[in-house]
């Protein structure tokens, strides 16, 4: 489903970024404390692109070894794009296996109280696609 909105975003010319929370978290975090100096060109600033794309996709929220720098900058991330602290209007879509319950037993009420109170939650049923032939 992330991919087909995706794709049609693509088609009207906006910007999508899609990622794994962990490597999402691990790339803001390396960029933050410049480990990796590619990071350092403007043209590759992985922080700005996850505040401002016009749609983030984080797939596999609950995947990533928690710590509190992570918990700090996921609340970032997701706080910054709901309240438009980016001074542009942007989306966001989290794909995930846990349900709302699981989410604040794993995060922080902060992340939590604001996943359940700015985003729809859809639950998906049915076989896993990546088993059918």
């Amino acid at each position: 489903m992330s991919n087909c909105i995706a794709a049609e975003l693509l088609k009207r010319g906006k910007t999508v970024l899609y990622q794994t929370a962990p490597v999402l978290l691990e790339s803001v975090i390396d960029y933050k404390f410049n480990k990796n100096k590619n990071y350092n060109n403007n043209n590759n600033n992985i922080y700005k692109s996850v505040l401002e794309t016009d749609l983030l996709i984080i797939d596999d929220l609950g995947t990533e070894n928690l710590n509190s720098m992570k918990l700090s900058e996921l609340f970032t991330i997701l706080n910054t794009r709901i309240l438009n602290l980016n001074n542009k209007i942007t989306k966001t879509i989290i794909s995930t296996n846990l349900n709302i319950n699981e989410i604040f037993e794993n995060y922080e009420e902060r992340i939590g109280s604001r996943i359940a109170g700015y985003y729809d939650i859809y639950c998906f049923f049915g076989d896993d696609l990546r088993f059918r032939k």
